[in-house]
């Protein structure tokens, strides 16, 4: 039983989508925090339980950065507070499922980290900079995947930014919406406490419309974060040898290549103005295809 248990977990992780990996080693690591909390309770060491927060959470003081960088990762996968976990698991979701429809899923994982660690920057550059925290910039932790999960959200708005999604009463709202109220929110409670969140929340969001914005300059900032992310996932979780049977193809001239490539062009400025018009739902099911085909193309 345990090694069938081991097994659908191992599974899970080396079949599953780049957003279930990403909720499910959320989820993982709050649980195995939790343990350990009760495990220090029990023994009567709540100061080695808060050791905890001090080695995977990032710190302001950028002294203690230089002998903790792996906080500037670890930060985005710790929560402590159910209601921390289940909001941000909540919206990484539903942004995820949209940033996964519009984007492709092979972006995903980049965005996440890049996210968090510009997160990170905006936490750090702020309590060193600004004189009201000039008393706590040396004690100061942030964790969470906020960040992380409002880069995701926006760049997933920022691309489809008249795209509705449906919500309870409120009905159909479009996703610039959505993104505005977020960002506007996170502003304003930045002198109402959790100073620190707020701000790394603003640096995430950040992130998000500024990718969005160079991948449609053509240029992908994140494409390398992704790849080395796959790779390292292929030493754990190598594929079996392929036979590969080489054939001999017409070359393609450049008039042809040219032609086909405008067409292709014209047909996705057709389906996003359609888009942009009617809402996604208005989309065939090969409008759909041809969408996501588009989007994970590198």
């Amino acid at each position: 039983m345990q090694s069938s248990i081991f097994s659908e977990i191992r599974d899970f992780f080396a079949r599953g989508s780049v957003l279930s990996r990403l909720i499910g080693i959320n989820l993982a690591i709050f649980v195995l925090v939790g343990i350990i909390r009760v495990l220090f309770f029990l023994f009567d060491a709540p100061s080695a339980y808060n050791g905890i927060i001090n080695w995977f959470g990032v710190p302001s003081n950028t002294d203690t950065l230089l002998t903790r960088p792996w906080t500037l990762f670890t930060y985005m996968f710790l929560h402590f507070d159910l209601f921390h976990i289940f909001f941000n698991m909540f919206m990484l979701y539903i942004g995820g499922r949209l940033f996964r429809e519009f984007l492709g899923e092979n972006r995903m994982t980049g965005t996440y980290l890049i996210g968090g660690l510009v997160g990170a920057m905006f936490f750090i550059l702020a309590y060193n900079f600004f004189p009201v925290f000039s008393q706590d910039k040396h004690l100061a932790v942030a964790i969470g995947a906020s960040a992380s999960v409002l880069a995701i959200f926006i760049a997933a708005a920022t691309y489809m930014p008249n795209y509705e999604l449906p919500l309870i009463i409120l009905g159909r709202i479009r996703l610039k919406y959505i993104a505005i109220f977020f960002v506007v929110i996170d502003l304003l409670s930045i002198d109402k406490g959790n100073s620190g969140g707020h701000l790394a929340h603003l640096g995430g969001a950040l992130w998000g419309f500024v990718y969005v914005m160079l991948l449609k300059s053509g240029k992908d900032p994140g494409k390398f974060v992704s790849m080395w992310v796959r790779a390292i996932g292929t030493i754990f979780n190598p594929k079996p040898k392929m036979r590969v049977e080489y054939r001999s193809k017409k070359p393609v001239s450049d008039e042809e290549y040219n032609r086909h490539r405008v067409e292709n062009q014209k047909r996705m400025d057709h389906i996003l103005d359609k888009i942009s018009k009617h809402g996604y739902q208005s989309l065939s099911s090969e409008e759909k295809e041809i969408l996501f085909r588009m989007s994970n193309k590198d």
